[in-house]
This record gives C-alpha cells, sequence and structure tokens, in this order.
C-alpha cells in the first residue's frame, strides 16, 4: 500500500453537520490515505435528496477544513452523477441481472424473514410481476454462494446475499438510484483503492462486491473501523441526536478520536497547532493498534 497507489475517501452524507461518529470515520480514512503517500477524496453523498438538509454539504464542509483535513481534486457530489448510474443500471438490465419489483415495504416486513440489514425479500416478482402488481423499484438477483472478503480489522466477513440480504434494491420505487451502486460506481469512477469506514456499514460490503463484480469493477481493500455508540447502546448518528462537533477549538475532538482509535496521543498535542497534530497523526498511524471489536462507548458521551 505504499506510494501514491493508494487512493482513500471519505463520502458523508449531508442529513445534518458532522458529529463524533462523522470525524472517527473521516480521522481513519485520512490518516491511512496520507501515511500511505495516498491521494484522499471527498464526495457528497446526495444522492438521497430527501434527507438532504439544506447547507450541510457546506457545513461539513466547512467543519473539514477547520479541523485541518485537506482534500485531493474537486468535491464529488452524488446528486450529479446519475447518467453513470444509469448507464452502470442498463449494463445489468442487459445481462438480466435485474429484474422491477412491485412489491411494498409492508409485503416485504410481512413475508420477508428477519435478516442483518432488515427483513430479507422473499423473491416475490424475481419470475415476474404477480397478476396485479405494478414495476416500482428495481431489484438485483443475488444467488446462493457465498461471498467472503479478508476486512483489514474486522477479519474475514462471510455472507449468503440470497439468504441474508435477498435480491436487494438497485433502483428505488421514488426512481433514486440505490447506495449500493451508486458507491459502487462512484468508487470504481474515482480510482478508490482502499475504503475505510465505520463497521455499521460492513453488511454492505458483500452486496457491493458482487455488484463490482457484476459490473466488472475492480474490488478495493476495506478497512471497517468501530463505531461509537452513546450511553443506550446505540451508535452515534444524526437519527439519535448526536451533537454536531464545533467548527471552533478543533484539538480535543481531534485528539480524542486518536484515543477512541487507540493511537495514544500524547496529551502535549493539545497545546500545539493543527499542524503539528496532523504531523504526528500521520507520522505515528499504526493500523495494527486500532480495537478489533465493533462497537465502543463514546468518551465525550
Amino acid at each position: 500500500m505504499q506510494g501514491n497507489g493508494y487512493v482513500g475517501r471519505f463520502a458523508p452524507t449531508p442529513s445534518g453537520p458532522l458529529h463524533f461518529g462523522s470525524l472517527i470515520a473521516a480521522t481513519g480514512s485520512y490518516l491511512d490515505a496520507r501515511a500511505n503517500g495516498g491521494r484522499w477524496q471527498l464526495r457528497i453523498d446526495d444522492l438521497d435528496r430527501p434527507r438532504a438538509e439544506p447547507g450541510a454539504a457546506d457545513h461539513i464542509q466547512r467543519t473539514l477544513a477547520a479541523y485541518g483535513f485537506d482534500w485531493d481534486g474537486p468535491v464529488v457530489y452524488q446528486s450529479q452523477r446519475t447518467p453513470a448510474y444509469t448507464e452502470a443500471l442498463e449494463q445489468l438490465l442487459e445481462a438480466g441481472h435485474v429484474f422491477p419489483c412491485g412489491c411494498t415495504r409492508k409485503e416485504i416486513r410481512e413475508h420477508g424473514l428477519a435478516g442483518p440489514q432488515g427483513p430479507v425479500y422473499p423473491g416475490t416478482c424475481r419470475d415476474g410481476l404477480p397478476p396485479g402488481k405494478a414495476p416500482r423499484a428495481m431489484r438485483l438477483r443475488t444467488h446462493a454462494e457465498t461471498i467472503r472478503f479478508t476486512d483489514r480489522l474486522q477479519g474475514e466477513i462471510r455472507q449468503t446475499l440470497t439468504r441474508e440480504i435477498g435480491d436487494f434494491v438497485v433502483r428505488r420505487a421514488d426512481d433514486i438510484f440505490a447506495y449500493h451502486l451508486a458507491v459502487v460506481v462512484d468508487d470504481a469512477w474515482q480510482g478508490v483503492t482502499d475504503v475505510v469506514r465505520g463497521v455499521d456499514l460492513i453488511d454492505s460490503t458483500p452486496a457491493q462486491i458482487y455488484l463490482q463484480f457484476l459490473l466488472g469493477l475492480p474490488t478495493p481493500r476495506y478497512l471497517h473501523l468501530p463505531v461509537a455508540t452513546n450511553a443506550g447502546g446505540q451508535k452515534l448518528s444524526k437519527q439519535n441526536l448526536a451533537p454536531p462537533i464545533p467548527d471552533h477549538d478543533p484539538l480535543p475532538n481531534l485528539v480524542q478520536t486518536l484515543v477512541f482509535l487507540a493511537q495514544d496521543p500524547p496529551l502535549e498535542l493539545l497545546e500545539g497547532t493543527l499542524l503539528e497534530f496532523w504531523q504526528w497523526a500521520i507520522d505515528h498511524w499504526d493500523p495494527g493498534r486500532l480495537p478489533r471489536t465493533r462497537e465502543i462507548r463514546c468518551p465525550t458521551d
């Protein structure tokens, strides 16, 4: 992973300001890229327009800049990438990998079995729309083989898509392309070699690897960091009302992030500059010290 061949990225959803959990993902991905002499790109995952909060994308960029993050190249917005997703969907359609589905979420909840990401699609429409159903979403046919990959931190991950996820959506009923398709297309287009993100997304990775295979795209290396949880055991998120990190006085939060990631930062960093913080953090970044767990109680909660 040495040299300029490394390309990482940070891809926040603009549904609100960054919080401590977001800062962990940003810091881990940034340090892994810079410590390997690589590029670090910023992508705004604003494809889900109903979830996007006005002004949030600009706020996120201001916060990242205030914390000393510097990204390579222009910011990429998923909302401007629709033609690329359309082309990928057409490729899947031509190969027979995608089918129209007329099921509602309520029907899937009632008839699907429980899976790691919610009810598993029962395959109602995979052989054709039943009488009386109109096409809504577009789904990808899955198979019964087990998808395996080795995460750099969490170890070997296995998932049988048909049993654990089911035929998953690639374009929603509201015509918005699904996260799985968009992230795969964008990572390949941006030349991403290494994805460093929260472990809450690890169960999505096998589906993305399957899509990469079908579309003839490379599979990056993955490192899924532990997520921060609140006192109630919930992942810090905008939905769980995680407080935003302030744009001023970033060093305490940055040092606390290194503590969370078990990098053993000296307290003297609190008295220094942002430049000194990042220089120390990059020079001493050691993925081997990362906690091999999925959840850690947030020290600031």
